[in-house]
């Protein structure tokens, strides 16, 4: 169940709160990424120390390794991972359209190579629903077809037909009420296909819409226009999920068009490359300077990094290529993605979000 708690009277931001079968998650919200299971570089108890409430991992690469045979053994994909908060699952149909993959369409599904033991591979939106519920996903995501930024109109065309057809079987094939069922707004950058996808997932009556293909290489301004068509096409009353962006400014302005949750392993993946996130904007952990500096990473910081560790040994640590580095910046970063969400539901609350995203523009540029 979704609810809107408030909305700032400026902009189209919201704040509201999704009841899951795992507990209740703020909105908007950001969801880390453990695509296999598991957080790259993080525990699920640094998880729940910075914060995060939900996030997100992929059904399919979990299917296929360790196999859904071994997570229900374990009681399910939370007990497995040890994280007790909200689990997303993607479908994976994103990651199978990767060349490296070599997909090929079939009237079922998608037939591709597996990334782990080359072996061919058939995925369906009904195995896809069927391997959600198993995993005993809080909320699940319907196959979907998404292409890249920049091919021909019919490509498009045909990922919209492909999309709303799997949509249909993925709603037929539900058979778990504790797992909500997100269905994929899809059409590239085109207004038309985007209304014409939108409006026969309404009809369709999912509990909540994926924002689908965008962030796959279209110019910023055009994403946030796709973004902004369809958040007035879906409904007030249900949540909208941005897939894949994740810089702080990307992220609040959706928030100002409607957006109420988004996943990204942008800060984490950022964080292995050095790439410190803070109120002061972005530095580089690498660089020699930050050896003399006996302060923590971001100076008022409550993480457990900040708690514990300076910037000059986190500096050595990456300048060392030790692991342990990239883990505490990686933590690092994802409490401050924490923070910024929950500045943006107080910004929200007080009626202060245009204010609340102007000044992170400052901070990181437009």
């Amino acid at each position: 169940m979704f609810r809107v708690v408030c909305e700032d009277e400026v902009s189209g931001a919201r704040e509201g709160v999704l009841e899951t079968a795992h507990g209740r998650v703020r909105t908007p919200c950001f969801l880390p990424v453990a695509t296999k299971g598991y957080v790259r570089m993080v525990s699920a108890g640094e998880l729940r120390e910075v914060g995060a409430e939900a996030l997100i991992s992929n059904a399919l690469l979990l299917y296929m390794k360790p196999g859904v045979e071994v997570v229900a053994e374990a009681g399910g994909l939370h007990r497995f991972m040890g994280f007790e908060g909200t689990i997303f699952t993607d479908s994976g149909g994103f990651q199978v359209l990767r060349r490296e993959f070599m997909p090929r369409f079939v009237t079922s599904g998608i037939v591709f190579r597996s990334p782990f033991d080359g072996s061919r591979q058939a995925v369906t939106p009904e195995l896809c629903v069927a391997i959600q519920e198993a995993l005993g996903s809080d909320v699940g995501v319907q196959l979907d077809d998404c292409p890249p930024y920049g091919l021909e109109r019919e490509r498009y065309v045909e990922s919209v037909r492909r999309t709303l057809r799997w949509a249909e079987a993925s709603l037929r094939a539900r058979s778990c009420d504790d797992m909500m069922l997100f269905g994929v707004v899809q059409g590239g950058v085109d207004p038309e296909l985007r209304r014409r996808c939108a409006e026969r997932l309404v009809e369709l009556e999912f509990q909540g819409y994926c924002l689908g293909g965008l962030s796959v290489g279209e110019p910023k301004e055009v994403m946030m226009g796709m973004v902004e068509l369809m958040c007035e096409l879906l409904p007030l009353e249900k949540p909208r999920y941005l897939m894949g962006v994740g810089s702080p400014v990307e992220v609040l302005e959706a928030v100002a068009r409607g957006v109420d949750v988004f996943d990204s392993a942008f800060p984490t993946r950022n964080a292995r490359h050095g790439a410190v996130y803070t109120w002061r904007g972005k530095y580089s952990i690498t660089k020699a300077k930050n050896l003399r500096v006996h302060e923590p990473l971001e100076e008022g910081c409550t993480c457990p990094v900040c708690r514990s560790y300076s910037r000059a040994y986190v500096s050595h640590l990456m300048r060392c290529d030790e692991p342990l580095g990239k883990r505490l910046v990686s933590v690092h970063n994802l409490h401050f993605m924490m923070r910024l969400m929950e500045g943006a539901r107080r910004a929200i609350r007080r009626g202060e979000f245009p204010e609340y995203l102007q000044g992170v523009r400052r901070v990181f540029g437009r």
